[in-house]
Formats: structure tokens, C-alpha cells, sequence
């Protein structure tokens, strides 16, 4: 497989924010490339299973305190995947080759993909929509804080020029590896979306977008409240409620 214009090594260095941080207990995936620390909590053989991607700077370590204990009193079973170099994990970031590692995460726990559901928060929002669009039949799909177009992001920190690429070729890399609107598309099961009103990292309109081309059934919960590293923390009751009659609802 050819190496994606997005996994060049000065994306990499400028996008990604990973750091060290050992658990007990890791859910080893092995995805040839890297081999993954997750976390994964297994109480209710007749419950559905939730698979939280993370975001940037971020590392699984964070939310076993945080959302274990939230979704087992739920009754759900919780896997909180990690991303090469993130954590306990070998290998480096890279944010299209890092696409890979998704089949392998959602096949490590042998549940149907109708037991699933896939909750990417940030930049997590990449790697459930890529989850979904693999696996059409996985019964839910939660994003929060979520990234419509992955280039304007990436252009913040590097320009086409310090990597040798013309713009269109980042455009049709797009189109190629992060098409959001072609990956929900053929997506057959329920869908929420939770922004932040005044995130001032990724505009709401990410998640207006995300919204908009998701198929029905879908929801939509924009919060006046909270920023993007705060959004859960600040709107507590309500963030958790959501999700709660989301999940309910499946």
C-alpha cells in the first residue's frame, strides 16, 4: 500500500500530541504495523459494547476512570482504543495508516458488528467514521467534538509546500482516504452528534456538517456551554443524558 500524503513525517510530528502513561490489565491488538494497549472491560455477555476512540493528546489511561465506570453503571461493555505511540502502544502516529488499525481494534473483541457502537471524540471522530463505513451494520454511532474536513485541520500546522505536494493533491487525498461524506453514506444504523456551540478548536460547523451527512435516524446536540476540552466536564447531566437516551434508543 502506498504511503498517504498525511502520514508524512512532518504531519506527523506537527499534528499528533501523543504521550506515555501505563495502565494495568492492557487489551493487546496486534495490527502487524503496531501493537496496541487497550483497555477493555467485559461485564454483560447480553449487552452491547461501546468502542471510544480518543482524542489528539489524549491516551486510553485518561478515561478508565473517567467513562468505565460511567457505561458499566449504564450496563455496557466499554473497549477504549489506542493509536500507535499513544500510551503503552509500539509504533508512530499517522493519521491515514492509522485507518488500518480500526478492523483489527473492532475484530479483537468478536462481537457482531449489530453489538456495537462506535463513540470517536475529536480526532477519534475519524477513525469511528472509518469504523462505520467498513462495518454499515454497527447499531449506533456517537461523535462528539467531531472533524468534518480533516485538511483544514491539518493546514493549520503544515503547508502543502514543506511536505512537496501541490495543493489538489491534498484535496484528492481527501477524497481518497478521509471522505466523511462518502463513509456515512452507506451507514445503516443511528447516529448523534455533540459539538460544543463555541469550540474555538473545531468550529461547530464540523459537527453541523457531520450532521447533515449522516442518514437518518440521527441527532444532533449542540451545547452553548464548554469548549473542546471541556465539553463532557461543563455539561455533565446533559452530555451523559444524551447519550444515555441514545443508547436506550438502539
Amino acid at each position: 500500500m502506498n504511503r498517504s500524503i498525511f502520514d508524512h513525517p512532518l504531519v506527523t510530528e506537527r499534528y499528533f500530541f501523543p504521550r506515555d502513561e501505563a495502565f494495568a490489565n492492557p487489551f493487546w491488538v496486534d495490527c502487524g504495523a503496531a501493537r496496541l494497549a487497550c483497555y477493555f472491560q467485559h461485564k454483560y455477555p447480553d449487552a452491547k459494547t461501546i468502542i471510544f476512540f480518543h482524542g489528539n493528546g489524549e491516551v486510553v489511561a485518561d478515561y478508565i476512570d473517567l467513562y468505565v465506570p460511567v457505561f458499566d453503571q449504564m450496563g455496557y461493555n466499554i473497549l477504549l482504543a489506542e493509536y500507535r505511540g499513544y500510551g503503552m502502544s509500539t509504533g508512530t502516529p499517522a493519521l491515514a495508516a492509522m485507518l488500518e488499525d480500526v478492523t483489527p481494534i473492532i475484530k479483537a473483541i468478536n462481537q457482531p458488528p449489530e453489538r456495537l457502537i462506535l463513540f470517536g471524540r475529536s480526532i477519534g471522530s475519524l477513525y469511528a467514521l472509518h469504523g462505520v463505513s467498513l462495518f454499515p451494520g454497527i447499531a449506533g454511532l456517537i461523535i462528539e467534538s467531531g472533524i468534518a474536513d480533516i485538511l483544514e485541520r491539518v493546514m493549520l500546522r503544515v503547508q502543502p509546500s514543506e511536505i512537496a505536494v501541490a495543493m489538489e493533491a491534498l484535496r484528492e487525498e481527501v477524497k481518497k482516504t478521509f471522505n466523511h461524506q462518502q463513509k456515512l453514506a452507506g451507514y445503516k444504523g443511528a447516529t448523534l452528534i455533540m459539538h460544543a456551540k463555541h469550540d474555538s478548536l473545531v468550529n461547530v460547523s464540523h459537527g453541523k456538517k457531520l450532521y447533515e451527512w449522516a442518514p437518518e435516524p440521527k441527532n444532533l446536540m449542540l451545547f452553548e456551554q464548554g469548549d473542546h476540552n471541556d465539553i463532557m466536564v461543563v455539561n455533565a447531566q446533559e452530555y451523559l443524558l444524551g447519550i444515555y437516551r441514545f443508547l436506550s434508543g438502539l
